[in-house]
This record gives structure tokens, sequence and C-alpha cells, in this order.
């Protein structure tokens, strides 16, 4: 990003407006103006936070007006409403669906201050030189295009990208283990009928039937030539042993929403399910044991960006580019990474956080005192570890990424008729 504009947040941020509209004109009538700007954001409840908005209006001066959707209400809007939002906060596998109908705009990485720190995951695909990229969408794959207007992606870094990362995570199943009260290590337990009636998977199609595919392969009955891009026959084979187990009265409920999630874990009705950090961070809140448990197999992961508007043009696209900086800056990842998620440029998060955060959320280490939410919420006490171990451990065990397949439609309509029986 340009120097100038680094001299427009100094002045945002200082109190001597009158010294600098002298010696900065152009700066100033920044300052003035940036005040009228309002960016409109939208996307999942995941990172649409409000205490980011305003800590927007706080450090940059305008507004970022945000609007928290699930995921499928996400992608349409995304896919059919490129006037209605300014900031596409999506997930890349919501991406793949909706940059071929042009309705995003390509950015420029040069503009993106700490673009050299971004984690490999979303540059080359490989979070270490020696990493195998997972099945699925992974982030790498969907993350470029040639250049301003072209809508199929490019097989390597090239300048421009699709979403600036900014979020990620690995995904394993939840459980209650005073309620379980013996040792869960495989994918394969969420169709256990010892759990039945106390089971749950979300109803996302494009992520539960991530889910779904990592308990069939644990349970030695299906092996996917690529899960994240399954033939038609291996769908039909997934959902054919899911919904016998549904008929069965394995699942306690379908659910859409973190706060459902929440609910049908801290309440016991629910003892193993398809769960989200943070959920799991918000059970343990209320005093409740409940781990993100690491299985033999490995993680579902999925990652997120920012993507801005085909529409977004002149003062409020120079300002768009700035909360893609600030968001990348640090205090944005000190925040979510409080909550167990990570941030694309990890090493910026760390001047946000206390050395016994950075060691118990990042490294895996030992706490050495109380592990608290962004809220305050105590997580953990010292002497506990982070389920699941390091970023490196955690990252590194990724089995798959949530996806979009050829055979999507398909699938789609084979979820619905799952969900229904």
């Amino acid at each position: 990003m340009s120097k100038m504009r680094y001299s427009r947040r100094a002045v945002l941020k200082s109190g001597a407006a009158a010294a600098a509209a002298s010696a900065l004109p152009a700066p100033m009538v920044w300052a003035q103006e940036i005040k009228d700007i309002t960016l409109r954001q939208f996307g999942t409840g995941v990172s649409n936070l409000n205490e980011v908005g305003q800590k927007v209006k706080e450090d940059l001066g305008f507004t970022l007006e945000m609007t928290a959707l699930d995921s499928d209400s996400v992608t349409q809007r995304a896919a059919t409403q490129p006037d209605s939002f300014d900031i596409a906060d999506i997930e890349y596998w919501i991406c793949k669906k909706v940059w071929p109908t042009g309705n995003l705009q390509a950015m420029d990485t040069s503009k993106i201050k700490n673009y050299d720190k971004i984690v490999g995951i979303f540059k080359s695909g490989k979070l270490t030189p020696e990493s195998v990229i997972a099945q699925g969408t992974a982030p790498s794959t969907v993350g470029f295009v040639e250049g301003p207007g072209a809508t199929a992606f490019a097989t390597e870094e090239t300048g421009w990208m699709t979403l600036i990362p900014t979020i990620y995570n690995a995904d394993t199943l939840g459980i209650r283990p005073d309620l379980i009260g013996r040792p869960i290590d495989t994918w394969a337990e969420l169709l256990n009928p010892e759990f039945k009636g106390k089971a749950s998977i979300l109803d996302i199609s494009s992520i539960g039937i991530m889910d779904m595919a990592m308990v069939c392969e644990a349970m030695g009955e299906i092996k996917y030539a690529d899960k994240g891009n399954m033939t038609k026959d291996e769908i039909d084979k997934t959902f054919a042993i899911f919904t016998e187990a549904k008929k069965a009265g394995q699942f306690r409920a379908f659910w859409k929403t973190f706060d459902e999630s929440v609910n049908l874990m801290a309440s016991g009705e629910v003892v193993i399910q398809s769960m989200w950090s943070p959920a799991i961070t918000a059970v343990k809140s209320r005093g409740i044991d409940c781990v993100y448990q690491p299985l033999k197999e490995g993680y579902r992961s999925w990652g997120g960006g920012i993507g801005l508007s085909k529409s977004l043009t002149g003062m409020e696209l120079d300002a768009a580019y700035e909360y893609i900086n600030w968001y990348l800056d640090g205090w944005v990842g000190g925040f979510l990474m409080r909550q167990g998620y990570y941030s694309a440029v990890p090493e910026t998060s760390k001047d946000y956080m206390s050395e016994n955060e950075w060691g118990y959320w990042f490294e895996g280490k030992p706490a050495t005192g109380d592990i608290t939410s962004p809220f305050g919420d105590v997580l953990a006490k010292a002497g506990e570890t982070r389920d699941g171990g390091s970023f490196y451990d955690r990252m590194g065990s990724v089995a798959c990424w949530n996806a979009v397949m050829d055979e999507n439609q398909y699938m789609v309509r084979k979820w619905n008729e799952f969900i229904a029986s």
C-alpha cells in the first residue's frame, strides 16, 4: 500500500489535525470524508463480530455495517446481489461457487502490507515445504486469478487474489467427556449406536457431507478417491449409510446455527456432534466440560477471506484495502485466536496476545495461568493444553477441506432428501 495511505491512517489516529492539514492537505480531506463512508459487509456469524465493527470505527474512522447470515444465504447473496454489499466475508468453498458469476473483483496483492507473511496454506497450498495438499477445495486452488476480470482460477500465485485470507481452522467432533466417560479417537464414533439419540451433525450440505465422508471412511465402509469431489455412486453410498443411522434414531438434531450447536451440547441432549471451535469455547465458558476431540483420521478444515464487490470503487475501495490491511495487522487475529481460530498472518497476532495466550493457542504449550476468551470467560487453567496441540500439529493433520463438488447439485438434492427422510 502507498505511503500516502499510511500517512492518511496516521492522520486519522493523530489529534494534531490542524498541523497535519497544512503539511498534508490530501490526508486531511481523507480524514474528514472517511467519517461519511459506510462499508456494507456480510458473512457468517463466525467472523461478522460487533467488536470488529466497533474497533474499525475507533481505528480507521469509517463505519462497517455487518450482517451475519448462514452459509447458504451468504452464497446466494454473493452470487445474485452484487450491489447489496461492499465486502463479502466468505469461505473458500463459497468463493468457488461465487467467483465465476463475476460479482467480486480481483485484489492487487501489492496493496496488501503483510502479503509476504500470509501462511503458505493460502499461497502455495502447503503449510510447510513437505506438506501434502489435502483433498477438497483447498484455499490455494481458488485463491488466485490471472488478473482483473478473469473468471477462471489460476494454479499459482499471480499477484491477484480472489479473497484476502483472514480466518481458518481445523475442525473435528465436539464431545462431552463427562457424559461419554471413555476415550474417543475416531470419526466413526459419530454413528456408534452407543450414542443413539445423542448425536448430531450440521445441516449445511457442503460441510456436512465432508463430516459424513470422514465418518464413512473411518468405519471402513467407503474409500473415496477424493472426499471433496465424490462420484454419484460415492454420494449414494454415503447417504445410504447415514439414512440408515437416521432411521434407527441415531441423531437428536441437525443444527444450522452456532447457537443451536452450543445449546444442544450444553444441555447434554447431544454428547457427540459436528462443532466449530468457538462453539466449544462457548460451552466451556458456562463451566461445562466440552472437548474439541483430535481424531486419528485427521481434521476437516475450512478457511475464509474478504472479497470485494465488483461495484466497489474510489474512496470506498481505498477504505476497503485500508480495512484489509488493518485486519491482518494483528488486533483481529488476536481476538479470533482467543476463540480457537487462526489468523492468516499469525505473527502479527502475537503482538496482541500475552506470552501465555500465544503459548497455549498457537504453540500448544501448557497454560501458565488462566486462559480467557475475548469476553473474559475462563477457558483453561494453568497446566492445561489446547485440544489437538500446536498450530503445526493441528493444521498439519488436515485430511480434507470444505468443498464444492462437480456433482454439487446432485449432492444437495440427496442432502435434502436425507434431512427430510
